[in-house]
């Protein structure tokens, strides 16, 4: 590990370096406890753990201390979340601590465009890192899959109905649909920034080749099929959600769910593999469990429940990772997954960077493939405390909660003393603890002072409790979120959004789903441009999705797209093959 530097060197070189060392999957899996029986190998350094086997054998053994990992509002590149978790599961390894890791899939929409893999970074790495990156088990692919079958399955519904009508029904024995082609509830999914693909048009041609209608993709980490893995508790579950998924309405308005269309036991089908977690290491040998995807901006954008609870059982600490701030990703591991799984988390970890809390302070405008302005790697301590007001708002949402916050600074060798010495003051200040890291740098070696500050907090009793109660009116659960997590002054919808709330208001199912806010995740506010901790301002809703297979009700505030774009400058135009050796450079 001596020999790996990060400042010199990339991180798909210290990957490949480490690789060389990795220990066998066999070997991490036998260590944990984990059966021959129980493992299904994919190669030497990867595996699927059958979820049942374990959980049903250590039933009657003691969870371990669960951590969740989360940040401050993030500049565009990113602040090392996910640095962060492989950096403090390294940290408990290196204090003797029996710990686990876990982390979600990588989506290829960002693997190749600008923000690039999700394994983490310097000598905080989950390996190996092109396998992990270029479709690891193929829980993506089936994902991708099911969803589009459920939209195979609509879609050649309406042309069956339209075309052939009763006598297409009566020889199926099926009841008429009657689906409404103008107002699907989802459309396909394809695993790539495709700004292209956002609106089309499909069924051009004779009646053979499908109906004419509006339609278009999203990306697939995005589709709630995703959502529906993360919160899933078996697979006895995963088949009941996916069978409720609505994929369209009829012409009276009526849900059309995948059950309805006969098409729900076929996604289970392509989904029986991908409920089984999948098992890696980080960069020092560590346990790493990979499971569920991103996107928590227009997710859930957790790892799953399947794989805490596995990971729990088998370790004494569990480091989990939820999306982007503690306003989207922690509030959405607090209120909807925490709420599915039954698990009360011990400890959180808020992780800012002095790059981030420059921005926020009035630094200027942080743009992804350019270089960053001097502002942010020469000291400046006045900016960094006028920046941070944003964390002290992630402070006081994770406390709202009753866990523990722990305030990582996450240390680029630019940062200066004084200016970690100012984040110390104030984060300590709004009751957090409090330690600096330098996991990038040095790996577990560099993250002792956070672990040993995750497992003091672990020792203090969790006052755990939701934010809101799901007897609460979906109207009300979104004005909370929006005075007590965003710090806005209210809310306002579109017609469309206020049509939506008072037919869920009739709804007695509807409305005792969870919620699960779309939001930018570069703002606590609704616009990326605001920074900081913006006052004086209002939420706007602009729609209510419903995914009644997940179990969620789904505001929309914002100009959030489900479906990315591809930059002028993406992250494919440095990827290739190794030829002779057929290992895969580039990758970030």
């Amino acid at each position: 590990m001596a020999t790996l530097d990060p400042k010199t060197m990339k991180d798909w070189e210290i990957a490949e370096a480490a690789e060389a060392g990795m220990r066998k999957i066999g070997a991490i899996a036998d260590e944990l406890g984990i059966t021959e029986d129980e493992l299904y190998p994919y190669g030497h350094y990867i595996g699927k753990v059958d979820y049942i086997s374990v959980l049903d054998r250590l039933k009657d053994r003691p969870d371990g201390k669960y951590i969740d990992v989360t940040a401050i509002t993030p500049t565009p590149l990113g602040e090392g979340k996910t640095t962060t978790t492989m950096g403090l599961v390294e940290g408990l390894g290196k204090i003797g601590k029996r710990v686990t890791g876990g982390i979600r899939q990588p989506s290829g929409g960002p693997t190749f465009n600008i923000k690039g893999s999700a394994a983490g970074g310097g000598l905080a790495q989950c390996i190996p890192l092109s396998e992990f990156s270029l479709g690891l088990t193929g829980d993506i692919d089936a994902i991708n899959n099911a969803h589009n079958l459920a939209m195979v399955a609509l879609t050649s519904r309406i042309q069956h109905e339209f075309n052939y009508g009763d006598k297409f029904l009566a020889r199926r024995n099926l009841e008429r649909l009657n689906i409404d082609p103008r107002n699907p509830a989802m459309g396909w999914t394809i695993d790539f920034s495709a700004q292209a693909l956002r609106e089309i048009i499909i069924g051009i041609g004779d009646k053979m080749d499908g109906f004419m209608m509006k339609s278009g993709f999203q990306i697939t980490v995005s589709s709630e099929v995703m959502a529906i893995l993360a919160v899933a508790k078996d697979l006895a579950d995963l088949r009941a959600r996916l069978g409720k998924m609505v994929v369209g309405y009829s012409k009276s308005g009526k849900p059309v769910s995948a059950d309805d269309l006969e098409v729900g036991g076929a996604m289970t089908a392509l989904m029986h593999k991908a409920i089984n977690p999948n098992l890696m290491q980080t960069l020092e040998g560590q346990p790493v469990f990979v499971h569920a995807g991103p996107f928590a901006n227009i997710a859930i954008g957790q790892s799953s429940i399947v794989a805490d609870r596995l990971a729990l059982k088998l370790s004494d600490y569990h480091v989990t990772e939820s999306g982007f701030g503690a306003d989207i990703g922690f509030e959405k591991f607090w209120n909807l997954k925490c709420r599915f799984s039954g698990l009360v988390p011990n400890a959180a970890v808020i992780v800012c960077t002095v790059r981030a809390l420059k921005m926020h302070g009035g630094g200027p405008r942080v743009v992804p493939g350019k270089e960053l302005a001097e502002e942010y790697t020469k000291p400046n301590v006045g900016l960094v405390e006028q920046g941070t007001e944003n964390l002290v708002a992630h402070i006081e949402t994770v406390k709202k909660s009753g866990i523990q916050p722990v305030v990582c600074i996450n240390h680029f060798y630019t940062d200066s003393d004084d200016e970690v010495v100012a984040i110390r003051r104030v984060a300590e200040s709004a009751g957090a603890r409090v330690a600096l890291s330098k996991h990038w740098e040095k790996g577990g070696e560099g993250a002792v002072e956070l672990a040993e500050a995750v497992v003091e907090a672990c020792e203090e009793k969790p006052r755990f409790d939701f934010l809101y109660s799901l007897d609460l009116p979906i109207k009300e659960r979104i004005a909370v979120l929006a005075r007590e997590v965003y710090g806005a002054d209210g809310v306002s919808y579109t017609p469309e959004a206020e049509e939506k709330l008072a037919a869920i208001a009739e709804d007695p199912e509807a409305k005792k789903l969870g919620t699960c806010m779309v939001k930018t995740h570069l703002s606590l506010s609704h616009d990326p441009a605001i920074k900081g901790r913006p006052k004086g301002w209002t939420l706007p809703i602009s729609d209510i999705l419903t995914y009644r297979g997940a179990g969620f009700l789904v505001p929309v505030a914002g100009g959030i797209k489900l479906m990315p774009g591809t930059s002028s400058d993406p992250a494919f135009r440095k990827i290739d093959v190794d030829t002779a050796t057929g290992k895969v450079r580039g990758l970030f």
